[in-house]
């Protein structure tokens, strides 16, 4: 071999060799999307949201949607994630209190107002036509949406009049779904989730003082070491994703 083409062998060989030592050597690897864990009635404004994030050069996050309720215990058995948005303030305290969230981070994103829903042109339009009936509802002892509308019942006096034709739902999606279906004959759900769907009509609006107050926290897991979670959380507050928002029906919190 000759000296020359040792020489070019070793040149080639370490060409060969640079960007592996580098790509080692490199403290991080690529940017990766933060995980968000979401209740289930933000799922079509929220992907719309990522989709402008991910838009703008940012690795899209990875949504799942679920109750509240449901998320809040997936989190403290340690599923790994960055973001968590609920639908009430309580399973955000419970996370809190569990020293689960960053609470710096937190912030209330938006509100909503809740519905009773029947199937297009049905012909029960109201509690007192329900008869044998079913209504469909977050489940009311842990989902929030359910939890609002038993509370908005009581208060009105209502809720003993249709405690015994609940059908409790795993969150509000499911409600809706029920109704959409037409095996639920009325249903309660937000406001947004009606305007999601062109299978029901809102046939009554509850009043805002029957009811806690909706608003959406959201926060940064204690867990999450991801960049891009602070930084979609902070683009969630933007004048952009407040636009989206607000196009789906939601709130903006003051």
């Amino acid at each position: 071999m000759t000296k020359t083409f040792s020489a070019t062998l070793r040149w080639i060989c370490l060409a060969l060799l640079l960007p592996l030592i580098a790509a080692c050597g490199s403290p991080t690897g690529p940017a990766k999307g933060p995980t968000v864990l979401a209740a289930a009635s933000l799922q079509e404004s929220l992907e719309e949201a990522a989709k402008a994030w991910a838009a703008q050069g940012h690795p899209a996050p990875v949504l799942s949607f679920a109750g509240s309720s449901a998320l809040a215990r997936q989190v403290e058995q340690g599923a790994p994630a960055d973001v968590f948005i609920s639908a009430d303030q309580e399973w955000m305290d419970y996370l809190a209190g569990k020293n689960l969230i960053q609470p710096t981070t937190r912030i209330d994103l938006l509100t909503n107002r809740i519905v009773l829903i029947a199937p297009k042109g049905a012909a029960v339009r109201g509690l007192d036509a329900l008869g044998e009936g079913k209504l469909a509802l977050a489940d009311p002892e842990a989902v929030p949406a359910g939890r609002y509308a038993k509370a908005s019942l009581e208060s009105l006096g209502e809720w003993q009049g249709v405690e015994n034709k609940v059908v409790p739902a795993e969150n509000v999606r499911a409600a809706l779904a029920l109704v959409e279906r037409g095996e639920a004959q009325l249903g309660i759900v937000y406001a947004t989730d009606a305007k999601a769907s062109d299978k029901v009509e809102v046939v009554r609006e509850f009043p805002a003082s029957s009811h806690p107050p909706i608003r959406y926290p959201a926060a940064l897991l204690a867990g999450s070491d991801n960049p891009e979670g602070k930084a979609f959380l902070e683009f969630l507050s933007s004048a952009e994703a407040n636009k989206i928002f607000a196009s789906h029906g939601f709130g903006i919190a003051e």
